[in-house]
């Protein structure tokens, strides 16, 4: 999931093919749905994106009430409008009303905390829980930001690898050598430096032990000469979330494929490439294409049937892009790594979004 910010942006108004009284407000690559000469191109106005959970008197003042997402009705997600898929919300709240949007966009301001606004947090399962302890050696995950929001994060005709995205559950394996010691965990207790306590039910424990994940980054540990690896997975199947890849996740041989690799060498801890140090030894997600960057490519590849089965037996989540070389973003601040989701994944009924 990537992280909330809720900033000023600098708008592209499009004609809404579908509706005479709409238009359609584009913040990157992202387009929402807006009233039809509320906004000009070149307009800042404030832009909240998915997964974003707005507070009631916002939601009133939108004029939202009961068209939002969630048991409240609070949360924004991506819907279609009159045949045209709308992502985010395009805005001016009253409680901004004497900022500078055109001088907050250029700034970098992020307004979320200002309007009380907060980044939804999935539900945990009881397969996805269990008893946490410090782990203070565990190598985390990074947040993933959309290349819809932040298109920049490559360059026209950068070499990338592009991978499918799982929807699965995120399992953090860190092997620290020397002491021997596994520490296992989720995407959320791993983001506050916890581990699971080893449990034969638990989801994370019983794909570690069903793949051998634990001796794998042993023996890469020993090769690397790393104090210690992280081995990041998706676990997926029936019983972990609505798409299963024809996997059964109530079972030991439930749905496991690796998505990143980590590891601490003299010292600093590098991001390598999965697929040069664990093909044939750990299951792998779909590497899907290796090329020049291009966005509308990267777009086309995020839509389809999954291939993780090898029986398209459903729609795919999305992408994944990163470089063919490892390497910093001034854009994230960080990874340059970005993903790209499907637009039938963000607008089907039903889905589960556990973490």
């Amino acid at each position: 999931m990537s992280t909330l910010r809720v900033t000023a942006e600098t708008l592209t108004i499009h004609r809404h093919p579908g509706a005479d009284a709409l238009e359609l407000a584009q913040v990157g690559l992202y387009r929402a749905v807006v009233a039809k000469g509320a906004y000009r191109t070149g307009d800042s106005a404030v832009y909240i994106p998915e997964q974003a959970v707005l507070p009631a008197a916002l939601v009133e003042e939108l004029g939202l009430t009961g068209r939002l997402a969630g048991g409240k009705q609070d949360r924004v997600k991506a819907v279609r409008l009159r045949g045209e898929l709308s992502q985010g919300i395009v805005c001016r709240p009253a409680a901004l009303a004497d900022v500078d949007l055109a001088r907050a966009a250029r700034e970098g301001t992020d307004f979320a905390e200002r309007l009380g606004i907060t980044k939804w947090v999935p539900p945990i399962p009881p397969t996805m829980s269990g008893d946490a302890e410090a782990a203070p050696d565990l190598l985390p995950w990074v947040d993933i930001e959309n290349i819809q929001r932040y298109p920049d994060i490559f360059a026209p005709g950068e070499p990338v690898v592009v991978t499918e995205k799982l929807h699965g559950s995120a399992c953090l394996v860190t092997y620290v050598a020397g002491s021997g010691r596994v520490h296992v965990s989720s995407k959320g207790f791993g983001a506050k430096s916890l581990a699971l306590r080893e449990d034969p039910r638990n989801l994370y424990w019983r794909a570690v032990h069903g793949h051998g994940v634990a001796a794998v980054a042993a023996k890469l540990a020993e090769r690397l000469g790393a104090r210690r690896v992280g081995l990041f997975g998706e676990v997926y199947g029936d019983g972990v979330q609505d798409l299963s890849y024809g996997a059964d996740g109530r079972r030991d041989t439930l749905g496991y494929a690796v998505f990143d690799v980590s590891a601490e060498i003299d010292g600093h801890v590098r991001w390598l490439d999965a697929t040069r140090l664990l093909d044939g030894e750990l299951p792998l997600v779909p590497r899907l294409y290796e090329g020049p960057y291009d966005a509308g490519r990267v777009l086309e590849l995020a839509s389809g049937r999954e291939t993780v089965s090898g029986r398209e037996l459903h729609l795919r989540e999305g992408v994944v892009i990163r470089p063919a070389v490892e390497r910093y973003s001034p854009v994230t601040g960080g990874r340059a790594i970005a993903k790209a989701v499907s637009t039938a994944y963000l607008t089907r009924k039903g889905g589960t979004e556990y973490e």
